[in-house]
């Protein structure tokens, strides 16, 4: 399945699947080129953000090293019954986000979940303290920010995570993943200035349906990549 867009000034094709995340990376680099982003902060939403965030990174930056780059941790709330239907998410610094369509049809409050929210909100602070050590989140005030996914199903990941970032005063709010559900793309024109996407194929299922390797990683693999970037 090959799209063709528009970056750097020339047609980029983008061939589906990809090979992994780097090189979905690469080719995301690519399409943000024309968008004039001056010393941008790239945050990526852990864990499988981070390498397609580490290339975006690199195409962004000047010719002797990469543009900014940190993490957004952010964590799914799951439906009780079924955790891996993410019927909610939450990230470091903002407020639960639900999917209040999807709440109702479950017949679900917010209140319902609280204990959820609460486990997740522990884990997403054991994330924030292995992944940046200390380190506060960079301030996106006053700045171009690209939050960087490997991927948009659902959106409500990526909707939290614009949504913190948002409230901290960006001059400028980018979402860009790879591959993304076209319906979910449109439900999140209004939370960013601008998404970029490089396919948004119909046939939609998973976001590993469209990556030839799409292993799972692990937080030795996010500190990798992190400390590769700060080198």
């Amino acid at each position: 399945m090959v799209f063709e867009r528009t970056g750097g000034g020339a047609a980029v094709h983008v061939r589906l699947p990809f090979a992994d995340r780097a090189e979905a990376g690469r080719v995301l680099g690519e399409l943000l080129m024309p968008h004039g982003l001056s010393d941008p902060l790239v945050l990526a939403l852990p864990r499988g953000g981070v390498p397609v965030a580490a290339e975006v990174a690199g195409r962004l930056g000047g010719p002797d090293r990469p543009a900014a780059m940190d993490v957004l941790v952010t964590r799914k709330i799951g439906y009780p019954l079924q955790p891996e239907l993410g019927v909610g998410a939450v990230a470091e610094g903002g407020e639960p986000v639900f999917d209040r369509s999807l709440l109702e049809r479950l017949g679900l409050t917010e209140a319902d979940l609280a204990d959820t929210v609460a486990r997740e909100r522990a884990e997403l602070a054991r994330r924030v303290h292995v992944y940046r050590g200390g380190r506060p989140l960079p301030d996106p005030a006053g700045r171009a920010v690209v939050v960087v996914d490997d991927g948009l199903a659902t959106g409500v990941t990526a909707r939290a995570a614009l949504r913190a970032v948002r409230a901290r005063g960006p001059a400028r709010l980018l979402l860009a993943a790879p591959v993304g559900a076209p319906d979910s793309v449109r439900a999140l024109a209004g939370e960013a200035d601008e998404i970029v996407v490089c396919a948004q194929p119909t046939a939609f299922r998973a976001v590993g349906q469209w990556y030839r390797r799409f292993e799972q990683l692990t937080d030795r693999d996010v500190i990798r990549l992190l400390e590769g970037e700060r080198r």
